[in-house]
Order: C-alpha cells, then structure tokens, then sequence
C-alpha cells in the first residue's frame, strides 16, 4: 500500500485494487503535483464540508463515478448533486471493501459556501481512521488540541497520522507535538499549512521535534509504503 502526501490536506492511498482521495483540494492548491481534471479515484474520503477540503471531489467522483465517503450532513449535501455517497457520523465504523472507516471528532466548524455566497451547513466536522489489511491511517482532520487524542492513539495501532499544523484555523506547531505524543503513531506527517499566508509554518522543523514516532515532512507528491 503506497500512502502519498499533495499539498494542504490531501492524502492518497493506493493499495492493489483502490485509489482512495482524502479532502481533495486539488485545484486550489498552488503546488499541488495532482491535476484535477485528471487524476483516478475509486473513494473519496471527506473529513468535512469546508471549500478547502471538499475541493474539487464533485468533478472528480463525477467523472470517475467514485463513492464519496463523509460526514452525514456533508453525504446528504453532496448526492443532492448526483454524488453516489455514503453517509457517516462521529464515532461510527463501517467495513467498505476497500477497508474500514471510522469518524473521530475533530474540534473545528464545518459549511460549504456556494459560488454566489450561500453557506451550507455540512455536520460535524471529523477525523477519519481508515484500516486497510492491517495497517491503519489517521486524518486527523482540522482540529485543535483535545484530550481524547490521546485515548484515540491507546485504542488504535497507528501506523502513520497527518497532523495540521497550520494555527490560526488549527492546531500550531506546539499543540501538534502534543497531539503527536498522544497519538502515538509510527509516522507523523504535518499537514494543514503553508498553502496561504496566515498558515505558513515550518514542518522541517516541527518533524525534527516530533518524540513519539518518526516526524516526517513529506515534500509534496512523496510517497511512503505502509
């Protein structure tokens, strides 16, 4: 299974029968490696409605005729536009036959904003645990710190977690390093930040601070094998 990381908060996986998107704000991303137009999905895994987030997931599981997979609110909004979806909600599980899914909480907002100024309220936010043959990813989501980080990390084998790191709308680079200690993962790769001003940090030096597990800024478009 090769786990790759392209810019803010995108993550895809690819295992030998799946291409699986998280939060796909593919054509927003100035360096982003990824081409909206072009690029194949299978799954798309949304941890919440937000535009830079949800990004371009209708073009893309519209032509690809992708599942998206997100919070409950968020699914009912998206298949209201054609998206064959499946809704989910905090603390819910479920087997797909790409592997397991679950929901987190994630301490954040979550609403759309169409192109003429209309907000959409889209649920809770989230993280998502997704448990492919054995080895489990965690997307944290945006967040800011809170405790059950930490029970979530005693309850799960995390073999790599993407971390925001970005401040102002999430957690900054401080709160991450806890957040990483309680998580536990084995990687922990900072997301969330330097796509515009207000959010750029350092993640070379967050990663070198990371205690528990390997921290690890992932250049955009690098892979790593789980």
């Amino acid at each position: 299974m090769k786990v790759s990381y392209h810019g803010h908060s995108i993550v895809r996986v690819q295992t030998n029968n799946h291409t699986i998107l998280i939060d796909p704000f593919i054509s927003g991303t100035e360096d982003c490696d990824l081409d909206a137009g072009s690029v194949e999905a299978d799954v798309i895994l949304l941890t919440h409605g937000h535009n830079d987030h949800v990004g371009d997931t209708e073009d893309i599981a519209k032509r690809n005729d992708a599942l998206v997979v997100a919070p409950n609110e968020l699914a009912n909004y998206l298949g209201g536009k054609g998206l064959n979806t499946h809704p989910m909600h905090i603390g819910g599980a479920h087997e797909f036959d790409f592997g397991k899914v679950k929901f987190t909480q994630a301490f954040h907002g979550s609403s759309y904003t169409e192109e003429d100024g209309t907000i959409i309220y889209t649920g809770m936010p989230g993280g998502i645990l997704l448990t492919i043959d054995g080895k489990t990813i965690y997307h944290v989501g945006d967040t800011g710190l809170f405790s059950d980080l930490k029970l979530i990390g005693e309850m799960n084998d995390i073999d790599i977690a993407f971390v925001p790191i970005g401040d102002n709308f999430t957690m900054g680079p401080e709160d991450a390093l806890v957040a990483s200690d309680w998580i536990n993962a084995g990687t922990i790769v900072p997301v969330h930040y330097n796509t515009f001003p207000l959010i750029e940090q350092d993640a070379e030096a967050f990663a070198s601070k990371v205690k528990t597990g390997e921290g690890k800024a992932m250049k955009i478009g690098e892979t790593t094998e789980l």
